[in-house]
């Protein structure tokens, strides 16, 4: 199976964080909705970034390593897909992945699927996205295609990392923040301590400011059930805990057989 795009950007928003943008070559990028995955990958004779961890059997270096990547990119630009990615030092793809630079070749899926997407919120609904490390890929896609600013239905995009520098599109959602009275933005990191310069931001863990009342003060009302559905995406500690304080209020996990308000997305 030949590699059938081209990179075309590769941006380090930090060590081990990366947006990768793909261009097809000689096809049509797919429809996708907002939220969906696609897959990537390269055959194991690509060789590996310098930081990752050697590996102890090298893959056969003709067939392709393939992993499935939330897409980060709107679904209206057609131009390109982008991808929002984490370095698994030990792993056999992303290593690779990070040693990608601009026209550079790798394999794209000419089909993206998943059920993580906006289709079972009714309109009107408020829109919680809260999310860990690159489990804010899918919300950047919704948010891109999705938002418009000004309308009477509030989202909000709560971020957890590390670090601040971890913070991957922060200066966008800032923005977007910025323009659009019913966008809210709050990024909050787990190590405050090994800030380079004070951070005055939240800290903690991101599933904490569900109950931190951040929402209700900048919403002017706390959200229900009955006007908000909530997204939750990354380290499945995060989603179980969030999961379980949004239960105590009264929301349910959505499933094909029973209708919810939380939409769950567990990356590892």
């Amino acid at each position: 199976m030949d590699t059938n795009a081209v990179v075309t950007q590769h941006v380090e928003v930090s060590p081990g964080l990366m947006i990768l943008r793909v261009v097809p070559d000689g096809w049509e990028l797919p429809d996708f909705t907002p939220g969906q995955f696609a897959v990537l990958g390269l055959p194991g004779s690509a060789p590996r970034h310098p930081i990752s961890d050697p590996e102890e059997t090298a893959p056969q270096g003709a067939k392709l390593i393939k992993r499935a990547y939330s897409i980060a990119s709107s679904s209206v630009a057609k131009e390109y897909m982008e991808f929002y990615v984490a370095l698994v030092p030990s792993g056999e793809l992303t290593p690779r992945l990070f040693h990608l630079a601009p026209g550079d070749r790798v394999w794209l899926s000419q089909r993206a699927t998943g059920m993580f997407t906006l289709d079972d919120v009714p309109a009107g609904q408020n829109v919680v996205f809260i999310g860990t490390g690159t489990g804010l890929a899918p919300y950047m896609s919704m948010l891109r295609t999705n938002l418009t600013c000004g309308s009477s239905e509030q989202l909000a995009v709560l971020h957890g990392a590390r670090h601040s520098w971890d913070l991957g599109y922060r200066s966008e959602l800032m923005t977007l923040q910025r323009m659009c009275s019913n966008f809210t933005y709050v990024p909050s990191i787990s190590r405050p301590a090994e800030e380079h310069a004070p951070w005055h931001g939240e800290s903690g863990y991101v599933q904490d400011l569900w109950t931190s009342g951040l929402l209700e003060q900048a919403w002017g009302f706390r959200p229900t059930p009955a006007d908000t559905h909530v997204f939750l995406c990354g380290n499945p500690s995060m989603v179980d805990a969030a999961v379980e304080a949004l239960s105590a209020e009264g929301f349910r996990e959505h499933s094909r057989r029973a209708a919810g308000q939380v939409h769950v997305e567990r990356y590892w």
